[in-house]
């Protein structure tokens, strides 16, 4: 399997103080430990999508309940909700938050059922009504290997766009400030997605959404830690 920046114990440490600062390497052990205590806490809470009500994900896994993944997981779960027809997973995320039958492509993640292969790359004759990808695109050409990473990214939007079947959509979602070159395509709206929706952070777990002019510059990792905001696009299928 091809190395990536955070391959080994060591390489994981290096890359995880050098994305998310020093503290973290204390806290997100903390929020792990705690996570038990606090969740149960937590009571049930709604934020706004595309015009609809959707209820947080708080879950041990990953921490997420306490970042972006309290909202990525719902709305991933809406997309999924409105499609009809087979599903491609770019990124094992889902199959970290309840069982599914669709298709998960990663490049790295080795667990049964997953593809190991690079969505550029990778050859099939099905086609997909939906394929999905969240907190993924971020990292390519920027964590996984030396290049153009807007460039890796085009090829991997075009690469996913290119197995949709007619009328069917890639949705993608990523945390703002994390990868400069992709928060430039976005700020420059160079990637043209069809639909471009925006959430930014006002709470440790409240989001809300904003238009793409309020979510211009938004910082990873502060105020709050990991993702202060998240851009969610969608892809149609070729004409």
């Amino acid at each position: 399997m091809t190395a990536h920046l955070y391959s080994g114990f060591t390489g994981k440490v290096r890359w995880f103080a050098k994305r998310f600062g020093w503290s973290e390497i204390f806290l997100l052990p903390l929020r792990k430990l705690v996570a038990p205590v606090v969740r149960p806490f937590l009571r049930p809470r709604e934020f706004e999508y595309r015009g609809e009500s959707l209820q947080y994900v708080f879950e041990n896994y990953n921490v997420t309940w306490s970042n972006e993944r309290c909202a990525e997981i719902p709305i991933a779960r809406w997309h999924l909700a409105q499609t009809n027809g087979p599903v491609l997973e770019v990124g094992n995320v889902l199959g970290h938050y309840g069982a599914h039958s669709h298709t998960v492509i990663d490049k790295y993640e080795t667990v049964p059922r997953v593809i190991n292969e690079d969505i550029t790359e990778w050859q099939t004759d099905q086609r997909f009504a939906l394929i999905i990808s969240i907190s993924t695109f971020e990292h390519i050409g920027f964590d996984d290997t030396a290049g153009d990473s807007k460039e890796k990214i085009r090829t991997a939007i075009d690469a996913c766009r290119a197995l949709l079947a007619p009328n069917g959509h890639l949705v993608i979602t990523v945390p703002l400030g994390y990868n400069p070159a992709l928060d430039e395509l976005i700020a420059n709206d160079s990637l043209a997605a069809n639909e471009a929706h925006f959430l930014l952070r006002h709470g440790r777990r409240e989001w809300s959404e904003a238009l793409r002019n309020q979510a211009d510059g938004t910082k990873y990792g502060h105020p709050f830690p990991y993702a202060n905001g998240l851009w969610i696009a969608e892809f149609n299928a070729p004409n």
